[in-house]
């Protein structure tokens, strides 16, 4: 499983998921497929991070979508 991190190509959205195919999500992101994405598309894939488990994949993801995770991928792509 895989946490990915997209960003739109103004660079102002950016979108946290976990999936098992990161290839087939961003195509289904950049589709139009996923609502809370759809108009700010396009997007492309800035950063995944692999798990073993889809359990630690969520924990990750939750972690990125907290304040403190968000903080942390603002210093990691942002600065």
């Amino acid at each position: 499983y895989y946490v990915y991190i997209l960003l739109n190509e103004t660079q102002t959205r950016s979108y946290t998921g976990v999936t098992d195919d990161v290839d087939k999500r961003l195509t289904e992101h950049n589709a139009g497929r996923v609502k809370s994405s759809r108009p700010y598309r396009p997007y492309k894939i800035i950063y995944t991070e692999s798990f073993e488990t889809l359990k630690e994949a969520r924990q990750k993801e939750r972690f990125y979508k907290s304040t403190t995770g968000r903080r942390r991928l603002k210093e990691m792509f942002f600065k």
